[in-house]
């Protein structure tokens, strides 16, 4: 899973250019045509989400929006590579998420034969 970090425009529901859309567009078409990706979106602004906490038995909810931008997610792409350098290779060749300084996570999603 390759996580896109969100950012003080993402979070203010800020679109981004026409520009950065259109390349993030040939981007994904890259992804496809090669076989790598397998999903991915962009996600709204955390105002409109909600957090459910757990403590014990009991559940709290606190809506959004949440503080922490740094820490927000933005948007997330499924690849399937063959190894975590493969990811990085593809996430190198990625338009930048923002224009800014920002940064994409990438985190290996459990399978079955982890679980064996």
């Amino acid at each position: 899973m390759v996580i896109v970090k969100a950012n003080a425009d993402s979070e203010a529901d800020i679109l981004p250019s026409e520009q950065l859309l259109a390349e993030m567009g040939q981007y994904n078409e890259e992804l496809v045509k090669a076989g790598v990706m397998l999903a991915g979106d962009g996600l709204k602004a955390s105002k409109h989400g909600a957090r459910v906490h757990f403590s014990g038995e009991k559940r709290s909810v606190v809506d959004g929006p949440f503080t922490e931008t740094k820490e927000l997610v933005a948007g997330y792409w499924i690849w399937q590579v063959s190894s975590l350098e493969e990811a990085i290779e593809w996430a190198k060749r990625c338009p930048n998420p923002t224009g800014e300084e920002s940064a994409l996570e990438i985190r290996p999603v459990f399978e079955e034969e982890d679980f064996a």
